[in-house]
């Protein structure tokens, strides 16, 4: 096979693929925008200042402080530019069906595994167990109950659904 060229350089991470929709709960959701809210008003505040400063230090080839800040500037609106996109692919899901006892966006759940085990996860891209993960997948859709096999990089393991919320 030739060797294909990537638009990314190696060692950073992927574009953002700008095309698959990014499930949320309300929650969620308004979590996101109030860290956009922060890094886009504050933080984005200190950054210039930071930089500021660090030019008044003198020689910018060799000023640390200024590379510091300028690096650290690159990282907060990496972060701002992946939570824009996060938030235009939206889709707000109807939190309605961890009431029913179905696993879905925004579900607690509590699982089982055959060594008797106890896990108990968030099923959030935000700040839990992502939908896409192995666990995630195995458990989307599922009900109090149902023995699902988890597909992990590490080897497949077994686990039951005790309870959603």
């Amino acid at each position: 096979m030739p060797f294909a060229a990537t638009a990314e350089p190696l060692g950073y991470a992927p574009a953002m693929s700008g095309d698959a929709p990014h499930h949320l709960t309300n929650v969620q959701k308004a979590q996101l925008e109030a860290e956009l809210a922060e890094l886009e008003g504050p933080r984005r505040a200190e950054a210039v200042e930071a930089i500021a400063r660090a030019r008044s230090f003198g020689d910018l080839s060799e000023n640390f402080e200024y590379h510091a800040a300028k690096n650290e500037q690159g990282l907060l609106e990496r972060r701002i530019t992946m939570l824009k996109d996060r938030l235009d692919r939206a889709v707000v899901v109807d939190e309605r069906d961890a009431k029913s006892g179905t696993v879905g966006i925004g579900a607690h759940v509590t699982i089982e595994d055959d060594t008797g085990e106890r896990m108990d996860v968030e099923i959030s891209s935000v700040s839990g167990v992502s939908p896409d993960s192995p666990v995630g997948r195995a458990l989307i859709g599922r009900r109090v109950g149902d023995e699902v096999e988890v597909d992990a990089p590490r080897g497949a393991w077994r686990a039951r659904i005790l309870s959603v919320s």
